[in-house]
């Protein structure tokens, strides 16, 4: 998965009273930028220390803002963690999915070289219980969007069965980092190695690189 928890924005320092204001989303008035440092305090925190152990007080603080604030921006802290989950990767992993001077097959493997941390939606959905809560809701399309991602790419890379091959990637991803997490230790390496061979099985031969041919051989 890509880099997680990734602070959205730059956390600016808050100096008493904020002379530039606007409407907040009730008609309140707030300080800009108020609503951007609320979201990167989230993140980070909820990267570091979890979604049940960060606590509203704590929230506010990271983010130099009073509870009013946080309140005229945002419900609750569970609209708070669907928001950071919704904002982490809405375009599912651009960055390798929609690059150009890669093969399909290269674009496949080029998904377990982003190294990071516990993935935030299988945290988010391990920590809450409610499988009908936001966050629960939006990391489970999140998953079926990125294993459909898959599926697409290894259609284009002329495997013969693409969605077995996109959902087995996509438990292979996140066993990789839910492993590393609970070893404390790096996990996608093997976990690349791994897909190679998925990958290149499921591939006809013709449609495999000579290098791979090889191998197969």
């Amino acid at each position: 998965m890509r880099k997680l928890c990734t602070p959205i924005g730059t956390q600016v320092g808050y100096a008493g009273v904020m002379t530039a204001l606007e409407k907040g989303p009730r008609g309140l008035r707030r300080g800009r930028g108020a609503r951007e440092r609320i979201l990167s305090a989230s993140q980070q925190l909820f990267r570091d220390q979890g979604i049940n152990g960060t606590g509203i007080d704590q929230l506010c603080a990271a983010a130099e803002v009073s509870k009013r604030t946080l309140y005229q921006h945002f419900t609750g802290k569970d609209e708070l963690v669907a928001e950071c989950l919704r904002r982490f990767d809405p375009d599912i992993l651009p960055e390798v999915f929609d690059r150009t001077d890669l093969t399909p097959r290269e674009r496949l493997l080029a998904v377990f070289d982003m190294r990071a941390p516990l993935c935030p939606f299988i945290g988010a959905a391990v920590e809450i219980q409610d499988p009908g809560h936001p966050a629960r809701v939006h990391a489970r399309n999140y998953k079926n969007d990125f294993a459909a991602r898959l599926t697409d790419t290894a259609r284009e890379a002329g495997a013969t069965n693409p969605e077995q091959l996109g959902e087995q990637l996509a438990l292979l991803l996140d066993g990789a980092s839910a492993r590393g997490r609970v070893l404390n230790t790096e996990a996608f390496t093997t976990a690349a190695a791994i897909a190679a061979v998925l990958i290149d099985n499921a591939i006809p031969t013709a449609a495999a690189p000579a290098g791979a041919r090889a191998v197969k051989s």
